[in-house]
This record gives C-alpha cells, sequence and structure tokens, in this order.
C-alpha cells in the first residue's frame, strides 16, 4: 500500500495550487489531508469519503480549499486557492479503510510522503 502525493511548490499569496495524492494497492474509504508548519503539531485540513456525505473542512480552510477524489483513480486532490503565508506548511495525505470522517491523525493508517507547500507574502 502506498499514497504518492505531489503537487506543492512556492506561490505568492492569494495564488493557488492542486495536490494530488494517488494511492495504489488498497481503495480506501476515506483519504484525508493533514498540513505541518514548522515547530507546530500536524493537524488536519479536509476529508472526504466514498460514502454519502459532505467532505469536511477544517475551519481555517472553508471557502478556500475544496477536497474531492476519483475512484476510478484512486486519486484524492485538494484544490488550495486564495493562498496565505499561513498556510505554509508540509502536506501529507492519509487514508483509513473505515468509513467514518476523522480529523485526528491516529485515525489514519496510512500516510503519503508529505509535499511543500510554500507562500510567499
Amino acid at each position: 500500500v502506498q499514497l504518492q502525493a505531489s503537487g506543492g511548490g512556492l506561490v505568492q499569496s492569494g495564488g493557488s495550487l492542486r495536490l494530488s495524492c494517488a494511492a495504489s494497492g488498497h481503495t480506501f474509504n476515506v483519504m484525508a489531508w493533514f498540513r505541518q508548519a514548522p515547530g507546530k503539531e500536524r493537524e488536519f485540513v479536509a476529508a472526504v469519503g466514498w460514502s454519502a456525505g459532505s467532505p469536511v473542512y477544517a475551519d481555517f480552510v472553508k471557502g478556500r480549499f475544496t477536497i474531492s477524489r476519483d475512484k476510478s483513480q484512486n486519486t484524492v486532490w485538494l484544490q488550495m486557492n486564495s493562498l496565505k503565508p499561513e498556510d505554509t506548511a508540509v502536506y501529507y495525505c492519509a487514508a483509513r479503510a473505515a468509513t467514518v470522517l476523522h480529523r485526528t491523525t491516529t485515525a489514519y493508517n496510512y500516510w503519503g510522503q508529505g509535499t511543500q507547500v510554500t507562500v510567499s507574502s
């Protein structure tokens, strides 16, 4: 089982980036994005599942970020708009087999390697 994240980079404040995470070896019920800034704990960004119900987002990204996934490609994306310098972090995709959307790192069994997002002011 492997999660391969990509799409990070350097962008100016107000710009956009689209992160992707391709899963191989297993189709997970829930996939999510977390982020970790230097000196801070890893924090929840967004999660999406195959079951009925809307994706969930952290309050600080509502209206700016959109998570989506394609089951046929076993891939999840994070479209990030109106980026701010405080969004600078390493972004990690995560996955879990259970169906409930969770916001805690301990709920996720599988993690990608992370992709750096840097937003300049």
